[in-house]
Parts: C-alpha cells; sequence; structure tokens
C-alpha cells in the first residue's frame, strides 16, 4: 500500500473537523469524546430514541456500540442507524462482546443486516461471532484461540475479505495484528502497543475515530479505516515509549490521549506499518 495516502485521509479529518454522532457505552463515553476531540473530530452523545434521530441529521457520521445494551439503546441504534442511512451518512457499528451473550450477537447481527454500514470494527472473536462462525468470547476480549498470527495470516484476510463481501462494508479486526478489509483486498496493520489492552476502551476510541476518518472520507473507506487504526497504533507506540518508572496504566491513558493529539500526516506515513494481506 502507498502510504502516502494515510496523509490525505489524517488531513481530511484536520481540515473537516467531521461531527460523529456517536451511541456508545457508559463505561467508555467520555474517552470517545475525548479521542475524537484529539483527532480532530467532533462528538456528539445522544441515545434518547427522539433526540438521537434529530441529533443524527446534523452529524456527518454515526458510531454504534453495543458494549452496555438495555431495550432502549437498542431501539435507538435503529432508529438513528435508518436516519443515517437515508442520509447517506457512514455508519461505523462496534460488536462489543458478540458471542458472549445471546443478546449482543442477536444485537449486532440485526444491525448489520438492517442498516447500510460503512465499517464493522472488532476484535476477531466479536467479529466470528457476528459472522455466525465463533461458540464463545471471552466477555469483551478476544479469544486468544482467535488471533491473528503471522501463521495465520492469509487465512484471516480471507475471512475478512468474505465478510466484508457479505456485508456490503468494509471490516476492521483489531488485535496485535490489525486488518483491514473490503470484499477485494485485505491491508494488515502491525502498529500499536500490548499497554493498549490495560486500559479499557481502546476499541470504543478507535470505532469513534474510525467513524471521524470514514465520515471526512467516504469515496475512501477502506483506506481511511487503514490511516485511523495504524494512527491509533502508532500514539499507543509514541505513549508507551513516554512511560516512566512510576507511570502505571492512567498515566498511559493521558499519553495515548496526547499523542493522538498531536500526530501529524509527516509521522503517520513515516511509521505506519502496512502491508497488503
Amino acid at each position: 500500500m502507498d502510504t502516502a495516502i494515510l496523509a490525505e485521509m489524517l488531513t481530511r479529518v484536520r481540515q473537516t473537523t467531521p461531527l460523529v454522532h456517536c451511541i456508545t457505552n457508559y463505561v467508555t463515553v467520555n474517552d470517545c469524546a475525548n479521542a475524537l476531540l484529539a483527532c480532530g473530530g467532533s462528538p456528539i452523545m445522544a441515545d434518547e430514541e427522539e433526540d438521537a434521530c434529530a441529533i443524527t441529521q446534523i452529524c456527518g457520521g454515526l458510531a454504534l456500540n453495543i458494549g452496555t445494551l438495555n431495550t432502549r439503546t437498542v431501539a435507538t441504534m435503529h432508529a438513528a442507524g435508518a436516519v443515517a442511512g437515508k442520509l447517506g451518512h457512514p455508519i461505523v457499528l462496534d460488536p462489543v462482546g458478540a458471542g458472549a451473550s445471546p443478546l449482543r450477537t442477536q444485537t449486532a447481527a440485526s444491525l448489520a443486516d438492517e442498516l447500510p454500514l460503512a465499517v464493522v470494527r472488532g476484535n476477531m472473536s466479536e467479529i466470528k461471532a457476528l459472522a455466525g462462525a465463533a461458540a464463545a468470547t471471552r466477555g469483551v476480549d478476544a479469544n486468544p484461540a482467535d488471533a491473528v498470527t503471522p501463521a495465520n495470516l492469509a487465512e484471516s484476510a480471507s475471512f475478512a475479505r468474505e465478510l466484508a463481501q457479505k456485508l456490503g462494508c468494509v471490516v476492521a479486526v483489531t488485535g496485535a495484528i490489525d486488518l483491514v478489509a473490503d470484499a477485494t483486498r485485505a491491508l494488515a496493520i502491525h502498529n500499536g502497543h500490548p499497554l493498549m489492552g490495560r486500559i479499557t476502551g481502546t476499541g470504543c476510541m478507535l470505532t469513534c475515530i474510525t467513524a471521524a476518518y470514514a465520515t471526512a472520507n467516504p469515496a475512501r473507506t477502506l483506506e481511511a479505516a487503514a490511516a485511523a487504526i495504524a494512527g491509533w497504533g502508532i500514539a499507543g507506540e509514541v505513549a508507551a515509549d513516554r512511560m516512566g518508572a512510576l507511570d502505571g496504566n492512567g498515566s498511559f491513558r493521558t499519553y495515548l490521549l496526547d499523542a493522538a493529539f498531536n500526530l501529524t500526516a509527516e509521522q503517520l506515513v513515516q511509521n505506519a506499518r502496512i502491508e497488503e494481506a
């Protein structure tokens, strides 16, 4: 992949400040808002159905996260998604914990079936559950057996491409190795740091960031998702390098947001480790 395109993706986010409606979980909602601001987007959160539909109309993109479900928010996600679909706004779905409970799995599947998604982003266990290929997940964490590794990269990329074709959207599988695929092409991204798994919500934040990139770059969804994921991984690497002897995961969380805020187009191009898979 020509990484120069990543600079364009980031620059358009910073130039256009995409307004993203996030119906996300209450564990990470504040961090999601701050992550969007750090990357150059603008967040708005509304989960009451009547309000959410009106808010969706004034936004450019929609992020849906099923991390803390209840019947009210499920209905709101469907309603807001229908509005976004009619307006042609990109919708990014995060099927948090799909496979861990029937409600989560059924909700993720119904959203994917009914809405014109631009991107679905989750760990491999969640993505497999959405595809009907997984028996269980470890709560909201990926099952180690589902991890994308150099040994199974080609097989994982083929699965992601097939699911992208089935769903009609970009599929982003995040983990130690990230995969971003559409129906014909898959990219493997090797950025990130293990400390990103030691704070809650890095995936939730990435979903909202991905929505900002997709909103700012509607004609290049695959590349936009790749830029968002690579940039977030680079921010994790920078944050880890900043850690001192007395720093812990609380400091890392702050450093991660700082690194995303300060990420430059040149830094993204120079440090992104992306290959065709």
